[in-house]
């Protein structure tokens, strides 16, 4: 309860246990075994908080903390703490309460884009992966491919895996051993739940920060966690994303008289479960660091021995409830935990802790100088919302009624790395299809005309040996002319030489001499006659 600007968590015969809101952004711890209370520590202050005008986030790992939506209802257990403690002005209320789940399903979608460090967190990588993802990184920055999802991030290392050997000349090696590796964990990544939270629209961290109109309370923003706190390692890089961007989104305000937000991390352990020394320093830094941007940090968990003690150290108001004992090192456990109080002569802090009762708790709270208290026993405030998961209906009512409703419902798939690269692949393809057509063009063209000019000198060759053959054939035929010629002059010479012969033969024959004679004479008369015929007819 929030009482003379003061956060009341609990109460005993003789001391009330506050809070004071100046030091509420020292961090703190709520640790004990299940069933002692934890849950209704956490409830009432993030109710007091609310009040307080103070924004609070938690994450609600079994369900139960949705009623914080709806008011109380009495019972027999609560009217009766109410009556011990002797609360004032106590009453049953509801308050407002924003939902928020990774997967979308019970609450608005939280998601961001891709980034290095967080899923080098995520995907568990060695030094070599880590490498190659930085390179993967840089070459989407130098070549503008904006990597949202992980959808982009698979694209891109499929297409420097196959462009390696170019790369590598200008980013440093790259083996397909390495991408191979970053795929498969990028796989498993994706079965847990990762395409869900990696993608568009991403938070806001100022959402975080509002208060209800009606009554001036901060927003209580609950992460329905029961589905992701199944897998540990998404849960956990998860909630460290959410500090690291905390840490980084908010401006530098000093100390403020009350927080800007308070963040509850239930299951605190399994942040710190096999986390690395260097993850572990950058942790620490941010718990340090965050206070002097108005942030509180409380964390939840079963023993302050599941916090690293550099953390655990920076803790300022603690809440312990108590802790089962069966070995020595619960005995170990629950030593470190009352060791980690300030001393109160009054009570035996270890046989406290062993036998606190249900809703119980040991606590020590900084002073208005920033001291630590001296732990006192006290019995914690009961809650004034309801306790309980609510009914799906109910809860997607709230949801879409809620102010944030529309800004994160719909995934935004913007052109990114998956569609760059593709388009850059179509165009390669596109590219080397019309280089290969090209080419298939050229040799066919080639082909064509080699073929073109086989004809042309098997034309040339037909027509030379039909020329070799018509001039073969002329000749032939000139020969057989010539040699018709020789033979028909050969016949004209032998019946010339056989008339002679005949002419001879017969001149030399007797006959033919008187007859010459005679002719002879005749003509002599014949040519006498007419010549002096010529001269009577000249002279007369």
């Amino acid at each position: 309860m929030y009482i003379n600007e003061k956060i009341l968590v609990g109460k005993s015969d003789t001391k009330e246990a506050y809070i004071l809101p100046k030091m509420a952004n020292r961090h703190g711890i709520i640790s004990g075994a299940s069933g002692s209370g934890k849950t209704i520590t956490l409830k009432v202050l993030a109710e007091s908080f609310s009040d307080a005008r103070v924004p609070v986030f938690l994450v609600d790992v079994k369900g139960d903390l949705a009623g914080t939506a709806f008011k109380g209802v009495s019972n027999s257990n609560v009217e009766s703490r109410v009556e011990n403690l002797k609360l004032e002005n106590f009453e049953f209320r509801k308050y407002p309460v924003s939902f928020w789940d990774v997967y979308g399903e019970y609450g608005h979608p939280i998601r961001t884009t891709v980034g290095p460090d967080i899923l080098s967190m995520m995907l568990g990588l060695s030094d070599a992966q880590e490498g190659i993802l930085s390179i993967a990184f840089k070459i989407a920055e130098d070549e503008n491919f904006e990597l949202v999802d992980l959808k982009d991030l698979r694209s891109l290392l499929t297409y420097i895996g196959d462009k390696r050997k170019e790369y590598s000349l200008n980013y440093g090696n790259i083996t397909t051993q390495s991408v191979g590796s970053i795929q498969r964990n990028i796989l498993t990544l994706q079965e847990e739940g990762g395409d869900f939270f990696f993608g568009t629209p991403d938070l806001d961290i100022k959402d975080f920060i509002h208060y209800d109109g009606n009554t001036g309370n901060g927003q209580i923003n609950i992460l329905h966690a029961s589905t992701l706190f199944q897998r540990p390692n998404l849960y956990s890089t998860f909630l460290l994303w959410l500090l690291t961007y905390l840490y980084n989104s908010m401006p530098e305000v000093g100390d403020l008289p009350k927080p800007k937000l308070v963040f509850f991390i239930d299951e605190a352990h399994l942040l710190f479960d096999n986390i690395s020394s260097t993850l572990l320093k950058s942790i620490t830094q941010i718990v340090k660091l965050i206070r002097s941007k108005g942030i509180g940090l409380y964390f939840i968990s079963q023993s302050p021995s599941d916090i690293p003690d550099e953390i655990l150290s920076q803790l300022g108001n603690r809440i312990q409830h108590v802790l089962r004992y069966y070995t020595k090192n619960d005995e170990k456990a629950i030593k470190a935990a009352a060791n980690s109080f300030r001393i109160n002569p009054k009570l035996d802090t270890v046989e406290e802790i062993k036998n606190l009762g249900t809703g119980v708790a040991l606590v020590s709270f900084q002073d208005e100088k920033g001291m630590p208290e001296m732990v006192e026993k006290v019995t914690i405030l009961p809650p004034q919302s309801a306790m309980g998961a609510i009914d799906d209906d109910i809860r997607e009512e709230l949801i879409r009624s809620n102010y944030l409703y529309g800004k994160y419902e719909t995934a935004i798939d913007s052109l990114s790395a998956h569609e760059k690269i593709k388009a850059a692949k179509d165009k390669e393809a596109k590219i080397e299809e019309e280089e290969r057509l090209a080419k298939e063009k050229a040799k066919e063209e080639a082909e064509a005309a080699k073929q073109k000019e086989k004809e042309e000198k098997e034309a040339e060759k037909k027509r030379k040996e039909e020329e070799r053959e018509a001039e073969k054939q002329r000749k032939e035929e000139e020969r057989k002319r010539k040699e018709e010629e020789r033979i028909k002059k050969e016949a004209e010479r032998a019946a010339e030489k056989k008339k002679k012969e005949e002419e001879k033969a017969r001149k030399n024959s007797v006959g033919y001499k008187l007859g010459k004679k005679v002719v002879n004479k005749t003509t002599n008369k014949v040519l006498d006659k007419g010549i002096n015929s010529i001269l009577k007819n000249i002279f007369k």
